[in-house]
């Protein structure tokens, strides 16, 4: 167990990683013995993400937990596999980018031009308002960083999508927070390069 044998009661950690194995092996209850204990974690990584959502948006924190739920345990009808908590929360985040990214196409296919959501990766914070950055675009981005970086872009999904501070990030992904600060900042750098390229002159 990747928690450490500190503390002989079951930790917070420890019991997701457990309910984790649990449904990854298969156990029918586990799911739902699961949801309870994350809910407020993923709750609160909701809120601030949605936070940086345009003030047109419809879609609750609430609403968004529960969808990227409903995809993480049934998603494509196989059994879900996590190596721990940190990859389960790395899920969370790809099915919340997903969401959120399939929104903002929609509203653009819907409202010609006006459905793209501006938002700016910043250093204190997943995401803020701006007019700088085009989700869709920062999607199509990030795959490109996937193929390049897979950490990195594993960086850019738990800080943007799922809202978490350099140290969550840390210990989500068993890494120290030095080498987030600095994953993180390439990784904002590349972006912003990639979409300035796709953008093209001003």
């Amino acid at each position: 167990m990747d928690d450490g044998p500190d503390n002989p009661a079951t930790s917070p950690r420890q019991e997701i990683t457990l309910l984790l194995n649990r449904v990854s092996s298969g156990d029918p209850k586990a799911a739902d013995e699961l949801l309870p204990v994350v809910y407020e974690e993923l709750r609160k990584l909701a809120r601030s993400r949605m936070g940086a959502e345009a003030a047109e948006h419809t879609l609750q924190p609430t609403a968004l937990v529960h969808e990227a739920y409903l995809r993480l345990i049934d998603g494509d009808g196989s059994r879900p596999a996590w190596d721990g908590r940190g990859h389960f929360f790395a899920s969370a985040a790809m099915a919340m980018r997903r969401i959120l990214v399939d929104r903002a196409r929609a509203r653009a296919r819907l409202k010609r031009g006006g459905g793209r959501q501006r938002v700016e990766l910043t250093d204190e914070m997943g995401a803020s308002k701006s007019e700088e950055t085009d989700l869709v675009a920062l999607d199509r981005a990030l795959d490109k960083l996937a193929a390049y970086d897979g950490r990195k872009a594993q960086v850019v999904m738990l800080r943007f999508f799922a809202g978490l501070s350099i140290e969550e990030t840390a210990g989500a992904m068993g890494l120290s927070p030095a080498t987030i600060k600095n994953e993180w900042a390439f990784a904002r750098a590349w972006l912003h390069r990639e979409m300035a390229k796709e953008a093209g002159p001003a």
